[in-house]
């Protein structure tokens, strides 16, 4: 035993425990997902404007991301799945995302940056979630996160780079993580009450700021 070769121990031993696989094929691997069905109810208030923007819609759900898509009429729903074509494991949440988006009010075009882009979000609250008000003073609070013909509204998307879809007492906001913050904190010192001129001030410096981490 002293005089034998130990790498040749080790050899025949390797060889008789670990079987030797020749290396697979990549062409031969199959990477369909398994079939997966996702249905988003559609308001009764967004049915109408779905029928007409169903073309640019669906076109980005089958194009992009290779899903299947279907309105629901009766149940007024649209209902996606995934299917041969479909290659992104995330494709079935990013159409849903985008589906949904446009159920609250956004735009079509706004809504497919949702595709296009990784790091957006959906962030929703209601005006009661910050301060209880009824009667005029909801109203009032509402009126001042519009603004005159929207331009608060306005300021604010453009400054912090979001969305927002005001929805009677519920706000939508779509954007980065940094950005939907940037937002909320804006249209939550709306609804406390500070003036839309002390707001500006604030977006002002954090726009500012937002230039000098940019550069």
């Amino acid at each position: 035993m002293i005089d034998t070769n130990p790498s040749a121990l080790i050899q025949t031993g390797s060889q008789s425990t670990a079987p030797v696989f020749a290396p697979v094929d990549p062409s031969k691997i199959k990477t369909t997902l398994k079939s997966e069905t996702r249905r988003i109810p559609m308001p009764p208030h967004r049915m109408t404007p779905l029928k007409k923007d169903w073309l640019n819609i669906f076109g980005p759900l089958t194009e992009i991301l290779r899903l299947q898509v279907r309105m629901n009429v009766q149940r007024r729903c649209v209902e996606i799945r995934t299917s041969r074509e479909t290659k992104d494991i995330s494709a079935l949440q990013k159409g849903a995302d985008f589906i949904k988006a446009y159920a609250l009010g956004f735009d079509v075009n706004d809504a497919i940056a949702l595709l296009r882009l990784d790091d957006l979000y959906l962030d929703s609250f209601e005006i009661k979630d910050v301060k209880t008000l009824h009667g005029d003073h909801l109203s009032r609070a509402i009126g001042r996160i519009a603004g005159q013909d929207g331009k608060t509204k306005f300021t604010i998307e453009n400054t912090s780079r979001t969305r927002i879809v005001l929805a009677d007492t519920k706000i939508h906001i779509m954007g980065s993580f940094q950005n939907i913050k940037i937002a909320r904190d804006a249209i939550v010192s709306l609804i406390l009450g500070s003036p839309p001129g002390k707001v500006y001030a604030g977006l002002r410096t954090v726009s500012a700021r937002m230039k000098q981490r940019a550069l």
